[in-house]
């Protein structure tokens, strides 16, 4: 082994090592460490969560089946003080109620056997949630991942790449017991891999080289009922509309290039993700969406339902951006109407934009459709922050990831799309005002403003853009009579 290791050098990052070759025949991306621990923090998150909702549906559960229990203990004694027929009458009566009282804390009908097992196994364990990285390369995160993350179960790392299979299992073996014990690497296209496997793990993790596109819809039939998808695209040049159709054919949306398109991007990829999961009936509710450095990741918990599958077109919207000025406008795809108890769906209202822009008079450019609801679930933000602080010495790229979730914290959930203050000023050629003087003015013609995590100059606000302007419109004014000349009398 020795001899061996004459050809390798030993990269350390948290708790994980690994040999790289001096050669380096398999693909080793050192500036990923940010991303590596955000998936750390939020995987260590997930399983606390994960254990919390288990107890509590137990507990829902356990109360829904004493009540059930109750029903029946009552039933004897109203069977014995009546006559035959209201004996029958009295049964028939008791077993509604308890049908009645099941099916309020349980939407879906709900059979004996199933409460009888939960009852029996409340005080029993949460399986350990399995995790699949499926293109593994060396294998750094997975090891991290089982090494790192308290209450992790089995890691599964493939590669369809021998020689980075071999890597990986040297790697394994060079990490001790707890890594032999909880990883194992595997040979195999993760596509069909995936495709096997369906709704086997609790987590899958993609972060290719270039676009996940090809691995969605095999992911996303992989993952359990509540599992998590954690999903990195590095082709931003796609994304950001370098290449428009090349992104409309990967991706089923057309992109537009703005100062927000790198925000764009994410909302991109995520109406992706819900365009595959829907085929299955299955929807996601994402957690937490960041753009770093080349790339963007995002962490979105994967549900079947055909009914909250309805939902998809009033969370898509196309976006409208103006040609002359920085006015863009978002055309949601569909709209519900309610009347009593009943939703109807129906397309969303247009058209949201008249032909020319009413603030410059030029043409808009179309693109999407995009994710326009949250991208962001702020509990679980706090909480991966919580967790960030507190176990910080355990982040090799603390300063960064905490600085990024600290900035998301403080992000308006529910603005797609943000402001450049420095492209308005551009158009009106004007100096800039102060974000302090903007964001004021802002806030004092009642509406809501914030920063962005994509960029430090962006401003997300829930402002019509006719206010935008006119707020602009008063600085140029303020500016104009600041540096007007003083005639002589």
């Amino acid at each position: 082994m020795a001899e061996d290791l004459q050809d390798y050098t030993v990269i350390k990052e948290g708790e994980a090592e690994i040999l790289m070759n001096v050669k380096n025949q398999v693909f080793f991306n050192k500036a990923q460490v940010n991303n590596r621990d955000l998936s750390i923090a939020v995987l260590r998150t997930f399983v606390s969560k994960r254990q919390e909702e288990h107890g509590a549906m137990l507990s829902k559960r356990k109360k829904s089946a004493e009540k059930a229990s109750e029903k029946d203990a009552s039933g004897p004694a109203v069977e014995e003080a009546s006559t035959e027929s209201a004996l029958d009458n009295g049964k028939s009566n008791g077993e509604c109620e308890v049908h009645e009282e099941i099916s309020q804390d349980e939407p879906c009908s709900v059979s004996e056997e199933p409460v009888k097992n939960s009852e029996g196994n409340h005080h029993g364990e949460l399986k350990p949630p399995r995790v699949l990285e499926a293109l593994s390369a060396s294998g750094l995160r997975a090891l991290r991942y089982a090494r790192e993350v308290e209450g992790i179960g089995k890691v599964v790392a493939l590669d369809n790449d021998k020689a980075s299979v071999e890597a990986c299992q040297k790697n394994i073996k060079f990490n001790g017991s707890v890594a032999i014990s909880k990883v194992e690497s595997h040979l195999a296209d993760a596509r069909v891999y995936m495709l096997t496997h369906p709704k086997e793990f609790d987590v899958v993790d993609l972060d290719p080289y270039g676009s996940p596109s090809v691995f969605l819809d095999s992911a996303v039939q992989s993952v359990v009922d509540g599992g998590m998808l954690m999903c990195t695209a590095t082709d931003m040049a796609v994304l950001c509309g370098g290449n428009g159709e090349v992104c409309y054919s990967k991706y089923g949306s057309y992109p537009l290039r703005g100062k927000y398109c790198h925000e764009m991007a994410l909302r991109i990829l995520l109406a992706s993700i819900e365009s595959h999961a829907n085929r299955y009936k299955r929807y996601i509710v994402p957690v937490l969406s960041v753009q770093m450095n080349f790339y963007v990741r995002v962490f979105v918990r994967v549900y079947t339902s055909a009914s909250a599958m309805k939902n998809t077109p009033l969370k898509l919207s196309y976006v409208y951006q103006c040609i002359g000025c920085d006015s863009y406008h978002l055309q949601p795809i569909g709209r519900t109407m309610s009347k009593g108890s009943s939703v109807r769906y129906l397309p969303g209202f247009g058209p949201i934009v008249p032909q020319e822009c009413s603030d410059c008079g030029k043409k808009y450019n179309m693109g999407g459709p995009i994710w326009s609801a949250p991208i962001h679930d702020q509990e679980w933000v706090t909480s991966v922050l919580e967790g960030v602080k507190s176990m910080k010495d355990q982040y090799p790229a603390y300063d960064r990831i905490s600085a990024v979730l600290t900035t998301i914290s403080e992000e308006l959930p529910d603005v797609p799309l943000f402001l450049s203050l420095h492209n308005l000023c551009a158009t009106l050629k004007c100096t800039s005002p102060s974000a302090v003087i903007f964001r004021s003015a802002v806030i004092n013609a009642g509406y809501r403003i914030s920063g962005t995590h994509v960029n430090p100059l962006g401003l997300k606000s829930d402002a019509p853009m006719d206010v935008i302007w006119d707020i602009m419109r008063c600085w140029v004014r303020l500016m104009s009579n600041v540096f007007l000349p003083v005639l002589p009398s």
